[in-house]
């Protein structure tokens, strides 16, 4: 998938989860952190989301605001952790398996 189709899906999950109805507003980059819209705590939830629901594992030294910070961030991870497990995945597969499209 590619990362504007994460970005929707992302967004809905931090609305329904911790913005809760409230009057608030934010682009896809505000930082979830300085804008007061997800805390340490948010972050932690926001990880088993997307470890339950995209089947990745997110591990220790990717737990930093360049991956998580923002609903642009989180998709920009999103995507490329998504695309890397599927490279790995093809690496995997014996060559004879594998046809040009």
């Amino acid at each position: 998938m590619q990362t504007e189709s994460f970005v929707p899906l992302i967004r809905a999950f931090v609305i329904e989860n911790y913005v809760f109805g409230q009057e608030m507003t934010f682009a896809d980059s505000d930082s979830f952190l300085e804008s007061g819209i997800i805390d340490s705590t948010g972050v932690l939830q926001l990880v088993t989301y997307l470890e339950e629901t995209y089947g990745i594992t997110v591990e220790d030294d990717e737990l930093t605001p360049d991956n998580l910070d923002s609903v642009d961030s989180v998709a920009v991870y999103l995507s490329r952790k998504l695309n890397g497990s599927a490279e790995a995945v093809l690496r995997n597969v014996p060559r004879s398996t594998v046809r040009p499209a």
